[in-house]
């Protein structure tokens, strides 16, 4: 099981109200009001399931509460079709929050799947995953909750629990040094990371005691200088590449020494999971 972040429920009822408004007319015109069924979710194509809590909150907010997992979320999964999960109660309160479960659901396992095919493509060379902040508006702690589950790591979640000094900022405060500075005056408990987009910065960013340096759309080989920079002037500052990636190259950029890999793709480009949901009438 895992935790709801908070607001979810509200997320499901507004979404639930989108999709049902004032009622459902076709189930209301052709389904008993007192017809129960038993419906099985099903995963229809590999991969990584994650956000049954969400599916469990939609239709107990329909009506529909008498719910069976059948398979561990965050676990990679190949045999399908398979069952996820079993849903029983009122058919209208099923045929209610089904659309929107199966939504947040394919949504969810497929960041979930995507981000555990990074992970496995760069297995065995100590970099690590990150999301990014590209996430859709008000799905952000569920999104990065689905890359946890998929084996990825959580970036920062907003611009209030980290410091990430980027090409505006150092103009503005006058300098790399200037801004480091600045931030841990402002913030002296939140890490500290310089987005560089040359060697030059890399060097500045190292020296002005920055905790990680973001390494923008730098090509391999700028990438591998970046790592001696840092072994040779400030083996304690962490290493970001960022721009770019794909599960091609991915294991490329690697396998130069960086500590981490962000991929704004895992939230903002990942393809829904294939499921659904197959009702039958109870005896």
């Amino acid at each position: 099981m895992t935790h709801l972040p908070e607001g979810t429920s509200e997320l499901i009822t507004r979404a639930l109200a989108e999709d049902i408004g004032s009622g459902d007319v076709t189930a209301n015109a052709t389904v008993p009001e007192s017809l129960t069924a038993q419906a099985h979710i099903v995963l229809k194509q590999p991969g990584v399931i994650f956000g049954l809590d969400v599916v469990e909150e939609v239709f107990r907010q329909t009506g529909a509460s008498d719910l069976d997992r059948t398979v561990v979320e965050g676990h990679w999964h190949d045999s399908v079709p398979r069952d996820v999960m079993l849903v029983n109660g009122p058919a209208r309160a099923i045929l209610a929050g089904e659309r929107v479960a199966l939504n947040f659901l394919g949504h969810l396992s497929g960041i979930a799947t995507l981000t555990a095919r990074y992970v496995d493509a760069v297995g065995g060379t100590g970099a690590r995953i990150l999301d990014t902040r590209k996430t859709l508006p008000g799905l952000r702690a569920l999104e990065k909750q689905a890359v946890s589950w998929g084996g990825g790591m959580n970036h920062r979640f907003g611009l209030y629990d980290a410091v990430l000094i980027k090409e505006n900022h150092i103009a503005l405060a006058g300098g790399v040094r200037e801004a480091v500075e600045a931030c841990r005056r402002q913030s002296p408990g939140l890490h500290v990371e310089v987005e560089a987009e040359t060697l030059d910065q890399v060097a500045e960013g190292i020296e002005a005691g920055a905790d990680r340096i973001l390494l923008d759309n730098m090509d391999v080989e700028h990438l591998k200088r970046a790592v001696d920079l840092r072994e040779s002037g400030g083996p304690g500052t962490e290493l970001e590449a960022s721009g770019g990636m794909n599960l091609l190259n991915v294991r490329e950029v690697a396998e130069t020494g960086v500590d981490f890999i962000s991929i704004g793709a895992l939230t903002h480009s990942a393809p829904q999971l294939d499921v659904s949901l197959l009702l039958d009438p109870a005896p």
